[in-house]
């Protein structure tokens, strides 16, 4: 995919509040434009620049380091052309021509400062404008969206969030890419084939997490490459749900597998294993006894972090229930009770708690911590979920904050009943790898919110998965057959990787499954026939152990075999689901293995792997398109957006 680069200097002004993506038609778009706005003095990008497809009503907002990303939606003037009008706070509006490319078009925009006007204050808290939409008050809330209105707001919108508040995920504001050189990103290794000869078993936790997924969305929406080592391919595909058939059977999630042609490589197989929980209609759910543990210090202090924060969990207190209960911790330079635990009737006390939260101080995370334990403990509801969720930007520096005490500490209260969630928020010091570890192992889930749609996604949407768990200690063993398979990689979960003796030890940690929630695991193998065309290294043949003639016989015509152990939420013994795996080859795969193979792909190509061979960005948007399938929330339509931003701003060519 070739992309042209138009280069612009435009002198431009006041900007409106709102943007971000358009509303998706049936046919996905086929082209975005993006580009990134500059000061002409400084070269520094321009956070907050507006750029309005004139005639559409879709607008683009740039976010952090000026960059800025719009998707036409198929839209196009009468004459071929795509005119823009660019603003920006202290800058005159200027419009710009753009001839149609089928394959995007950048634009870059070096703007002229001019006379500075002061905005006109916003008196209103977002909490308290959040609270009035959800009360019916804002007439936007119950109006359908208007075609012109951008793709995020208008599914916000419908969830009844005041549009005015509806932040899209390209708004990230007070830091340049350039200055995002603090955070904390655990070091993986691709995981490489195996010899099936020699390994014939891979043994891995599943990962319900899904941060890696917004992460890199924000880095590409913020004009730069993703860090190799924050690109987790297993969250990338697990982001998005799947129609896998619902359990039926004594076990609470069904299995459900499939092998098809790689689409990377079609002399290969690409094998799906799918997990589906048991979906759980939440006016049914145990009763929830939540401690938010809220990190306000310093570091909290811009908009995409404790602002933010503070409209996400007014989104999930207005999910609240009666019988359910909250409770507010904060850290900074100390811990503090801001709100004791209150009832779920109690919303608009527990709101204004929240709306009341200010940044300042340095962070005792450790300290913080283990008061919201402590109050969680006093408060514990007997066969309900007591949780406590964790929002920060992973910056613990000051306190009783060393990795062995806090996980120990979270270890053992995960073994008393009180399991963890993690929520990262913002840019320039997040410390990813720390906070995915103390998620893991307080048998909890770790996302990233990089806006209001996130939130939503994480807190309401998927609010089942988040906060209730119904099988723990997830673990997945899987014996491939040598009569039918040279080699095979399982794709991510490097992090995630066991022993094979760990597989039948009950007290090794594994992942957990909540409510309704989907895994999708890929392993990529090379059937027995084919020339072996991968590394797999050099292994002496064995003298005393080799497949014989009987056990490949035993195989007969199963491609792998695949063993399941999982425990109840507060049970001690796991339990046993074992699913053969036929060796028929689909000649076309499910829309769901086609979508997680575009998602795997795209992964691969951020992080340089060498197995995705001569497939290309689009090729991956190739494969997404005719694999979209039906999109009800847009998740799919907005990672195709993405594919293609990335390539028009030029990210691969960064390393």
């Amino acid at each position: 995919m070739k992309t042209p680069l138009l280069l612009a200097a435009l002198v431009v002004a006041g900007a409106g509040p709102l943007l971000s993506r358009p509303p998706k038609s049936p046919t996905p778009a086929t082209s975005v434009l993006a580009g990134r706005i500059t000061d002409a003095r400084t070269g520094r990008g321009l956070p907050g620049a507006q750029v309005l497809l004139i005639g559409s009503g879709v607008r683009a907002e740039a976010g952090r380091g000026g960059t800025w990303i719009l998707d036409p939606g198929g839209f196009t003037g009468a004459d071929g052309t795509w005119t823009l009008r660019v603003e920006a706070d202290g800058y005159e509006p200027a419009e710009r021509t753009v001839p149609v490319a089928r394959d995007g078009a950048r634009l870059d925009v070096a703007l002229t400062p001019a006379p500075a006007v002061e905005p006109e204050e916003d008196r209103a808290g977002p909490i308290r404008r959040l609270l009035d939409a959800t009360r019916g008050k804002a007439d936007a809330a119950s109006a359908p969206p208007s075609p012109a209105m951008s793709y995020e707001a208008s599914r916000l919108q419908y969830a009844g969030v005041a549009v005015a508040d509806a932040a899209p995920s390209g708004i990230r504001r007070g830091v340049d890419p350039e200055e995002m050189n603090t955070e904390d990103y655990a070091h993986l290794d691709e995981n490489p084939f195996r010899a099936v000869a020699h390994q014939p078993l891979s043994t891995f936790s599943i990962d319900v997490d899904r941060a890696s997924m917004a992460n890199v969305r924000r880095f590409i929406e913020s004009g730069v490459r993703p860090p190799v080592d924050a690109v987790r391919i297993e969250e990338l595909i697990n982001y998005f749900p799947y129609d896998y058939a619902a359990p039926r059977g004594p076990h609470p999630f069904a299995v459900d597998t499939e092998v098809a042609p790689a689409p990377w490589n079609p002399r290969h197989h690409l094998v799906r294993i799918g997990l589906r929980g048991q979906p759980l209609d939440l006016s049914e759910a145990p009763a929830n006894n939540l401690v938010f543990l809220l990190d306000v210090s310093g570091s909290m202090d811009s908009p995409d972090k404790l602002p933010l924060l503070k409209r996400a969990f007014a989104m999930l207190v207005e999910e609240l229930r009666p019988d359910d209960r909250v409770a507010i911790v904060v850290y900074a330079g100390s811990a503090g009770l801001v709100l004791d635990s209150t009832p779920g009737s109690e919303r608009r006390t527990i709101l204004e708690a929240l709306e009341r939260l200010e940044a300042g101080g340095s962070t005792a995370g450790g300290a913080g911590i283990q008061l919201a334990y402590d109050v969680a403990r006093r408060n514990h509801i007997q066969g309900g979920n007591n949780r406590v969720i964790l929002a920060t930007d992973g910056d613990f520096n000051v306190g009783p904050s060393s990795e062995g005490e806090l996980v120990r500490m979270i270890e053992q209260k995960r073994a008393q009943g009180t399991f963890l969630t993690v929520l990262g928020f913002g840019t320039g010091n997040l410390k990813d790898s720390r906070m995915e570890q103390l998620a893991d192992r307080g048998n909890g889930n770790y996302a990233y919110i990089d806006s209001d749609l996130e939130a939503k996604k994480v807190l309401v949407t998927e609010l089942g998965g988040t906060l209730v768990t119904i099988a723990k200690d997830v673990k997945i063993q899987v014996e491939f057959n040598p009569g039918q398979v040279q080699a095979y990689r399982l794709i991510g979960y490097e992090n995630r990787l066991l022993a094979a003796e760990d597989f039948n030890d009950d007290r090794k940690d594994a992942g957990e499954l909540g409510a309704g929630h989907t895994v999708t695991a890929l392993y990529e193998v090379v059937p027995t026939g084919v020339r072996l065309d991968v590394d797999v290294g050099e292994v002496d043949a064995l003298r005393y152990h080799r497949p014989t003639e009987s056990s490949v016989r035993r195989g007969g015509g199963e491609l792998l075999f695949v063993k399941l152990r999982y425990k109840t939420p507060d049970g001690v013994e796991s339990r046993l689901l074992e699913h053969p795996v036929g060796a028929r080859v689909a000649s076309r795969a499910s829309v769901d293995l086609r979508w997680a193979a575009s998602v795997a792909a795209f992964g691969m190509i951020l992080r340089d792997s060498e197995h995705c061979g001569s497939f290309r960005l689009d090729d991956v948007l190739a494969l997404a398109e005719e694999a979209r399938g039906d999109d009800a929330e847009g998740y799919r339509a907005d990672f195709i957006r993405l594919v293609q931003a990335t390539d028009v701003l030029g990210l691969m060519a960064e390393r």
